[in-house]
């Protein structure tokens, strides 16, 4: 295994940098200042997405880390991702155009669907009531659009099923570039991984740690044995083990942080790697789905009565 992992490619023949900031609960008010630091420490990926409510506070940073001379734009990645309540069609291009003000850019590198799921619009709490059905190849044809008008130079999804990206690349004009899905040692997504491979699609992982700053996560996968033990033979840390662990896999991995020291500590995964005979033990972790998807699924509300529905039994 090379030691240097710094991007995979596209199907779009683009890179994209293995190792990316998460911003998904990062506060307003703090999230400018970890993207600084991240850029400023080398990261050239960051994660974004409407819902999270902090694109304008990024694009103040952005731009001034431009002004300043601190980084180009085109030697940054940034993702956003289109939320559940501007999922019909007409709507899906002026959800695009307020992240590109937001974050004051022309383009984004990587435009995903958040969750196969669709909202009604202008709604705000996870309401059954609030779910609608969802027409997943319309609202690609409208995301293949953006792709053509180049403010989205790739498109994807996240949160899809290996069954729901199997049906999508079958119809797709433009095969998705990307699926965006929990993924880390204790949830290793075995099925999705080795169909996205097959279909040149690229898994990027989100929570790679498995969230330890999310209260309703309840989950210690730093702590797994395993990755302990493997973490202390190599002299690094259990997050910087696992996040290795996921680039080894093939993976670009999202580490979300605010603190400075842990942003810089999450980085420090190239120029070193898991020897085999210790990946090796990363297969006898138990399993387990942390990111559930539970206000997503009712009974008579939702086009997914069941979680089985929801992940077509991959949980």
């Amino acid at each position: 295994m090379a030691n240097e992992i710094g991007s995979f490619e596209l199907n779009t023949g683009a890179k994209i940098p293995s190792v990316g900031l998460g911003t998904w609960q990062a506060a307003p008010g703090v999230v400018g200042d970890a993207v600084a630091a991240a850029v400023k420490i080398g990261y050239q990926h960051i994660d974004c997405a409407s819902r999270y409510g902090n694109e304008a506070e990024i694009g103040k940073v952005l731009k001034k880390l431009f002004e300043d001379g601190v980084v180009n734009r085109e030697n940054l990645f940034i993702t956003s991702k289109i939320w559940l309540t501007e999922l019909d069609p007409p709507d899906v291009p002026e959800a695009l155009n307020r992240t590109l003000q937001d974050l004051q850019l022309d383009y984004v590198d990587l435009y995903l669907m958040h969750w196969p799921v669709r909202l009604k619009k202008g709604s705000v709490e996870f309401k059954p009531e609030n779910i609608m059905p969802i027409d997943i190849p319309s609202t690609w044809k409208a995301m293949e659009f953006l792709y053509d008008s180049g403010k989205a130079r790739a498109i994807g999804v996240s949160n899809f099923s290996t069954k729901k990206l199997s049906d999508l690349v079958e119809t797709a004009r433009v095969p998705p570039a990307v699926n965006q899905v929990e993924c880390h040692p204790s949830w290793q997504q075995h099925k999705l991984h080795e169909f996205c491979k097959s279909k040149g699609v690229h898994l990027s992982g989100y929570s790679p740690l498995g969230s330890p700053g999310t209260t309703w996560v309840k989950a210690d996968v730093l702590k797994s044995p395993v990755l302990e033990t493997v973490a202390k033979e190599l002299g690094k840390s259990p997050a910087q083990t696992a996040l290795r662990w996921g680039l080894q896999m093939g993976h670009s991995v999202l580490p979300k942080s605010t603190n400075e020291a842990r942003i810089r500590e999450n980085f420090d995964v190239l120029g070193w790697s898991i020897p085999k005979e210790m990946f090796d033990k990363f297969s006898k972790m138990e399993q387990a789905r942390l990111v559930q998807g539970t206000s997503f699924v009712h009974e008579t509300m939702s086009p997914y009565k069941t979680l089985e529905e929801l992940w077509d039994g991959e949980i």
